[in-house]
């Protein structure tokens, strides 16, 4: 919905001609993790260590087009460090490479890596998320550890076909904000790493543009291309 059209060229559908957004449901944040050996231990740190040595950290992602991918370059594009990025088939083999220090860091989702954030085999610098975690509140935004406007999370979302009726729209809404806000959802859905959301209509169509535009932007200036 809001990666693709900026990705491919030609794609069969346009997310907010053809679909009504009905609600944002939830946000999973990516932690920026470290391996222990590097000598960072906040992210200004390592975007500093990052500036003195232009070009010899790596950072690896579960491949190209991915949500840590993209993570990784909106960082690279905010806090103007020149880094290497490392595609790995799949998230869990380039986690393996950031623990045995092979890479330096990555973005991970937030439930896997606590963890290894935990026995200090990783060390946790700052999650992606506009505000802190609930699932880890101790851990700072990149935000607010000096890079403003920084966010990026795996979020999910219903939608429905666009000529859906208003009257349908509406009923689904506020039963979907019911859902949301059952205690033992939300208590679930922390345990997961996973912030509950239940926007309205409105504005989840509002982060469907804001994120579209950003992650144009991003893939634009990163000139990525689908593998």
């Amino acid at each position: 919905m809001s990666i693709n059209p900026g990705l491919y060229l030609k794609l069969p559908y346009e997310p907010l001609r053809d679909f009504a957004p009905i609600s944002l449901l939830t946000e999973t944040p990516y932690l920026l993790v470290v391996n222990p050996n590097v000598p960072a231990k906040s992210v200004k740190e390592l975007v500093a260590l990052a500036k003195s040595q232009p070009g010899k950290m790596n950072f690896a992602s579960g491949g190209v087009g991915t949500g840590n991918h993209f993570s990784g370059e909106l960082f690279r594009m905010l806090s103007g460090i020149d880094v290497v990025h490392i595609p790995y088939k799949g998230s869990g083999v380039g986690m393996n490479d950031v623990l045995s220090g092979q890479v330096q860091f990555m973005f991970i989702n937030l439930l896997p890596a606590t963890p290894f954030v935990a026995n200090g085999r990783l060390r946790g610098l700052g999650v992606t998320s506009a505000k802190r975690s609930i699932a880890a509140p101790d851990i700072p935004t990149i935000a607010e550890s000096g890079f403003p406007g920084y966010q990026s999370t795996s979020w999910h979302g219903i939608v429905a076909p666009v000529k859906v009726p208003a009257p349908i729209i509406k009923q689904l809404h506020a039963e979907l904000v019911k859902i949301t806000q059952q205690p033992e959802v939300k208590k679930r859905m922390a345990g997961q790493g996973t912030d509950v959301i239940g926007s309205t209509p409105e504005e989840f169509r509002k982060v469907i543009q804001t994120e579209s535009a950003k992650w144009s932007k991003v893939i634009q200036t990163a000139g990525i291309k689908p593998e």
